[in-house]
This record gives C-alpha cells, structure tokens and sequence, in this order.
C-alpha cells in the first residue's frame, strides 16, 4: 500500500490549473535531479503536469490510458487499456458479474478507438517516452470517483516504472483511499470536506482544447508549434 500525504483540508479555490500545478511542483522538489517523468491525463491534467515538469525539470507526456467501464455500473472500472493495446482487468470484479464478460471486448474497442485519435493529434509533438526504471509522476487537475487516474496507475504499472507517484491538487477522501493500492505514493493538496465536483475548486476553470494541450507537449520539448 503506497503512502499518502495531505496538505491541508481546505476548501479553498486554486485560481487556475497553472497555479495548482506549481504548488505540486513545490512539494515535490525532493525528485529535482531525478529521471523524472511527469505524465498529465488529458486535457485538463496536462496543463497541471507542465508546471510540475518545469518545476522538477522533468520531461512531460501524456497519458492515453482509458478506463474500462462495466456495463450497466459505469461508476465501477473492470479494467484499463494502455496506449499499445495493453489490457489490466479486474477479474474479481468480472467473474462476479458474469453478464460483463461478453461486453470486455466491445468495451475494450470503444475506448481503443478514442486511444488512437488521442494519438494522432499529441504524438506528433510527443512521442511517447519510455517509463521503463523511472520516478514517474501522474497528475490530473483533480480527482472526483478517481477512475480515470486509477486507470493511469495501472498503465503505468505495466510498463515497469521504477516508482509511482500520483499527484493531485484536490480530491475528494473516498477518491484517495481507493488509490493507496495503485500508486507508491499519493499526494494530494487539498481534500475538502464537501466535494462535488472539482470545478469548484478553482476560480478559472475553462475546459481545455486539444490545441492546448498541443501546445504545451511542443513547448516542453523545445520545439515550434506548427501553424
């Protein structure tokens, strides 16, 4: 079970995605000088996880895992597929409930699909690097259920990544303790005492465009953003 560590349980709004970002950064400065990769769940999680990178002088990337929803309890993830096809699945949770075994691969394709059109509009600014014996740091702009980053961690996990640490500015408590056994470490900023949504966690909360997120890949690697 991974350690967790929480700052504070205020509710307090961040001001935006960049702000939240840094003061993770600020916590983590212990990885500086580390191979480090900082992985941000697309698209919001992306601009959380530049800041974090900058600050640890990382290299950034993103995550293109999908959770594997079960059917008819979508709030329940009976799996995740990786970026190259991998597949993680809950096979407790399967073999409970038997009428999900004939929808695995009908689910596995849907969300594969969405995988590779993730991929042919970021991979052109970031190849995907590899986390094989890295310190790799998950982030997203903030948890609610915790399957979407949940999914991220068991990736990770299968690409042998030395150590696993996800970092989140706000989360709800339920969200965290779920995730202790996915992760080596856990840190989160703030968990409020009423969570809702994590939009209400922040004074600017746009959503993010995949030209955003374009930008912010090409601009980590030094590179010109095509026109």
């Amino acid at each position: 079970m991974g350690t967790l560590r929480i700052i504070s349980q205020s509710g307090k709004p961040f001001l935006n995605r960049q702000q939240a970002g840094q003061l993770l950064g600020n916590e983590l400065i212990n990885l500086k000088g580390e191979d480090v990769v900082v992985l941000g769940i697309p698209c919001g999680g992306v601009i959380v996880a530049y800041e974090i990178a900058a600050i640890l002088q990382g290299k950034l990337d993103v995550i293109l895992s999908r959770k594997l929803r079960t059917p008819g309890h979508e709030e329940l993830a009976m799996g995740s597929i990786t970026e190259n096809g991998k597949t993680f699945l809950n096979k407790m949770l399967i073999q409970r409930l038997v009428a999900v075994k004939y929808d695995v691969e009908h689910e596995k394709n849907k969300q594969m699909a969405e995988i590779t059109r993730q991929a042919s509009v970021f991979r052109s600014a970031q190849p995907k690097i590899n986390l094989r014996n890295r310190t790799v740091v998950v982030t997203d702009d903030g948890i609610a259920t915790g399957l979407t980053l949940q999914a991220a961690l068991w990736a990770v996990r299968q690409e042998h990544a030395k150590k696993i640490i996800a970092a989140v500015p706000v989360a709800s408590s339920e969200s965290l303790q779920r995730l202790t056994l996915d992760a080596d470490e856990i840190l989160c900023l703030r968990v409020p005492p009423f969570f809702n949504a994590v939009g209400q966690f922040y004074t600017e909360f746009d959503p993010v465009t995949d030209d955003e997120v374009l930008a912010l890949l090409y601009k980590a690697n030094h590179k010109i953003t095509p026109e």
